[in-house]
C-alpha cells in the first residue's frame, strides 16, 4: 500500500510529497538498503543553498524517473500540467525554432516539487530567465574517453586552470557525478550562444595545444583516442549539464559535487553521494560560494577564435539534432568521407 503523502515546509512554501516511502535508489542506502523519495527530498533540503546557487532563475530541464532508478526515464523540458502556483516559467527557443515554457527554479520549493515528480537530475540552461538569449556561464565539460578515467580528467583540468590563470579568470570545478569533471566560469551576458560556443572552442584548442597527447577537441569519437575530450558542444543552445549538487542516476546515488582546486587530484568522485554530500556541505560549505562575485569578458577568447580562423581552424560540427549552421564543416565522420577526385 502506498504511504501517506506529507507536506514539507520549504522556507515558508508548503510542498506536497506523495508516496514519500517510494524507492528511488534500490540499493544506495547503508548496507544496500533503499533510498526513498523522502531521502532525496531531505538531501535537497540539506544542500539547498548550494543547489540553488546553480539553479536560481535558470530555465531548467528535469530528468525524471517517476518509478525510481529501475523505471523509465525522460527529460521534461516544458512545464508539466498542473504545476503549483509557486512555479514560474520562461520562454526558451530550441535549435528547431520552436519555443516552450520551461520551469524556472527560483525557489528551493520548486526543486523539492521537482523531486516529488521523480526528478533525479536538474539540467539548467546557461542563461537566466531575464535574458534567455545571452549565456552568463561558460561550462567546460572534461569528458574522459575509453581508456581514461577521473585522474585523466583532473590532469586535463590542471592544464585548463593554467590557461585560465593566464587570462586572470576565476573558475570553479565540480565532479560530473561520473568519471568526468566540469569547470564553470561566470561570464558577462553580452554574447549569444554561437559566440559563446565559438569562444569555448578557442579555449579548448589552446588547452589541447598545451597537452595534445592527453587532451582533444576532436568531435568524432574515432579520432579522440585515449584522451580527455573537451565537449565544446555543451555550450550550444539547449545543451545542458547536470547542476552542482544534482543527483545522478547511478545505483550508488552519486552527486555532482563542487570542489576546491586543491582537491581535484585527491578525491574519489564515487565518495560523493546522497548520503555523504550533506555532511561535507555542513562541514566545509559550498566551494562555489563565490561564483557570482565576478563575471568575465569573453573578448580574449573571441580574439583567439579569430586568430585560429586565420590559421585555417574554423568551426567544428554541431550535434546531429541541430540544423546546419553557418560556417559549419560537413557532419561526416572522417572514415566515411568520400575521397576527393
Amino acid at each position: 500500500m502506498a504511504s501517506t503523502a506529507v507536506i514539507v515546509d520549504v522556507d515558508g512554501v508548503p510542498v506536497r510529497v506523495s508516496s514519500p516511502d517510494k524507492t528511488i535508489f534500490p540499493t544506495a542506502g547503508h548496507g544496500g538498503t533503499p533510498l526513498t523519495k523522502m531521502n532525496v527530498v531531505e538531501y535537497v533540503l540539506a544542500v539547498g543553498p548550494g543547489l540553488m546557487r546553480g539553479l536560481r532563475m535558470r530555465p531548467t530541464t528535469f530528468e525524471r524517473r517517476p518509478d525510481g532508478l529501475a523505471g523509465e526515464a525522460f527529460f521534461q523540458k516544458r512545464v508539466p500540467k498542473g504545476a503549483p502556483d509557486f512555479v514560474t516559467t520562461a520562454t526558451v527557443a530550441f535549435p528547431s525554432g520552436r519555443t516552450a515554457e520551461s520551469v524556472v527554479v527560483d525557489h528551493l520549493a520548486v526543486a523539492v516539487w521537482a523531486v516529488q515528480l521523480g526528478t533525479t537530475t536538474f539540467h539548467p540552461w546557461a542563461v537566466r530567465a531575464s535574458d534567455v538569449e545571452h549565456p552568463d556561464e561558460l561550462r567546460i565539460d572534461l569528458d574522459p574517453q575509453p581508456g581514461t578515467d577521473f585522474v585523466d580528467a583532473a590532469n586535463a583540468a590542471q592544464v585548463l586552470l593554467t590557461v585560465l590563470d593566464e587570462l586572470g579568470w576565476r573558475a570553479y570545478p565540480k565532479t560530473s557525478g561520473g568519471r568526468g569533471l566540469h569547470v564553470y566560469v561566470r561570464i558577462e551576458p553580452r554574447w549569444d550562444f554561437i559566440q559563446v560556443r565559438r569562444s569555448l572552442i578557442a579555449l579548448a584548442r589552446e588547452v589541447q595545444r598545451r597537452d595534445p597527447s592527453r587532451i582533444t577537441v576532436d568531435w568524432w569519437k574515432e579520432e579522440r583516442g585515449e584522451r580527455v575530450f573537451i565537449d565544446f558542444n555543451q555550450t550550444a543552445r539547449d545543451r545542458t549539464i547536470a547542476s552542482a549538487y544534482s543527483v545522478r542516476p547511478q545505483p550508488h546515488a552519486p552527486v555532482s559535487t563542487p570542489l576546491e582546486w586543491s582537491e581535484i587530484h585527491d578525491v574519489d568522485p564515487r565518495a560523493f553521494t546522497v548520503l555523504t554530500a550533506p555532511s561535507r556541505f555542513a562541514a566545509i560549505g559550498d566551494p562555489h560560494a563565490g561564483i557570482d562575485d565576478v563575471a568575465h569578458d569573453l573578448t580574449p577568447l573571441l580574439e583567439w577564435a579569430e586568430r585560429d580562423e586565420g590559421d585555417g581552424l574554423g568551426d567544428l560540427p554541431y550535434p546531429p539534432e541541430f540544423p546546419k549552421m553557418p560556417g559549419e564543416p560537413l557532419r561526416v565522420q572522417p572514415s566515411r568521407k568520400k575521397p576527393s577526385t
